[in-house]
């Protein structure tokens, strides 16, 4: 598995909190913590409870993998094109069914990758 690296998970936070236009004062109101906690959080400086990892990404609206690692995984609304609303899992027919299942086949392979770093 990865090792996290707290300076540029604070970094995408920062990141994140700026293209919203927030300050570091009303992010950490949304939050619960001091403003001076969630300095140290940006900056990699101190490590925070899952807690206030889970209420970051709420009041961001990030995904987890996002913020922790810089990976944005697909919605299922991007999943959806493969099936045109079908539900995930279920390949599609037509033309598109080699497409989907290559995609089903390498994001297996990343996930057992992985799984063994």
């Amino acid at each position: 598995m990865k090792e996290l690296d707290y300076g540029k998970m604070g970094m995408r936070i920062r990141q994140v909190r700026k293209a919203k236009g927030w300050s570091q004062e009303m992010l950490a109101k949304k939050c619960g913590i001091s403003m001076s906690f969630l300095g140290h959080i940006e900056r990699g400086t101190r490590i925070m409870s899952l807690e206030t990892f889970v209420s970051l990404c709420g009041a961001l609206e990030a995904g987890a993998d996002e913020l922790l690692w810089g990976t944005v995984l697909p919605s299922e609304a991007v999943l959806d094109m493969w099936g045109a609303g079908k539900p995930a899992g279920k390949a599609p027919a037509g033309k598109q069914a080699d497409s989907y299942s290559m995609y089903v086949k390498i994001m297996k392979s990343v996930a057992e990758i992985m799984n063994e770093a």
